[in-house]
């Protein structure tokens, strides 16, 4: 028997009210990865068949947020690194909804003893981020943003040693020249290079984890290139705060990040996060 979409737009009816449940979340999450930080760096850490590291603060962090999500939206799929990594794969089929979430974003990071690893939530609508939530523990430092399907965005930043919430949006391009972000933990190689090269091109920030997207979206930088592997959970929530502030990843081809991908593959393409004063038209069309 053919299977038929459950009726799951009501996940999304209120989405200010959903997004402060899902940081509530992502914050607990954080909690739990400082349970094992240590900033002279973590010892335990296990090897994935990938060959990429994971350490039980991933695993820990996200059986909480499975846990809490399915509490708020049971019927939502859930796709998250380390269920992939154990074999699990969501039944896209079910929902126009699934939740998409990287427990620890940035596990060198963490295991050198750095400071800049997120927790990462998201929330995809048909094969578009419409909800994100990314929150660095150890700065205490976290971004919110979604874009209701009426249209209506709305994205912030929440800093929680003053308490203080702020509104924000990706920034025009500065006269003197751009700020390029770049990662702490990988090469730029030459695709960077002659990419750049048509920019002017006034600073480099490197910046660890989804927190490279983020400050795009918070109009503390520019672009971002990305020309090596990343999958579905390292994306989508900062993604979706940079819809939500203006701004947008897409791929090399200039088309929007697409999401929702089957078969197991959840690979991303090549991609630019970029400013909105700078999004190719095509993009923006």
């Amino acid at each position: 028997m053919e299977k038929k979409p459950l009726p799951s737009k009501h996940v999304f009816s209120h989405p200010k009210a959903l997004l402060n449940q899902v940081r509530r979340i992502a914050i607990a999450a954080g909690e739990v990865t400082l349970d094992y930080f240590d900033e002279g760096g973590y010892s335990g850490a296990d090897v994935k068949g990938d060959g990429s590291p994971v350490t039980l603060a991933d695993q820990k962090a996200e059986d909480l947020i499975k846990a809490k999500l399915l509490e708020i939206a049971p019927e939502t799929p859930f796709l998250g690194e380390e269920s992939v990594a154990s074999g699990e794969h969501p039944d896209f089929d079910v929902s126009d909804f699934y939740w998409c979430v990287d427990p620890l974003d940035g596990t060198k990071e963490f295991i050198s003893g750095s400071g800049d690893y997120t927790v990462n939530i998201a929330l995809i609508y048909k094969d578009s981020p419409v909800m994100g939530v990314v929150y660095a523990p150890v700065h205490g430092e976290l971004y919110a943003g979604y874009t209701s399907l009426e249209g209506e965005q709305f994205a912030l930043r929440w800093l929680e040693d003053t308490g203080s919430e702020k509104m924000i949006h990706t920034r025009r391009a500065p006269r003197e020249g751009l700020t390029i972000v770049a990662s702490k933990s990988h090469g730029s190689g030459e695709k960077l290079d002659t990419f750049l090269d048509g920019f002017k091109i006034n600073k480099l920030a490197k910046r660890g984890s989804s927190l490279k997207i983020c400050i795009v979206a918070a109009g503390k930088a520019d672009i971002y290139p990305r020309f090596g592997p990343t999958c579905e959970w390292d994306t989508a929530a900062a993604d979706a705060i940079l819809r939500a502030a203006g701004g947008m990843i897409t791929d090399t081809q200039n088309k929007p990040l697409s999401y929702r991908k089957k078969g197991g593959n959840y690979l991303n393409p090549e991609f630019i996060a970029w400013s909105g004063d700078l999004l190719p038209e095509e993009a923006a069309a």
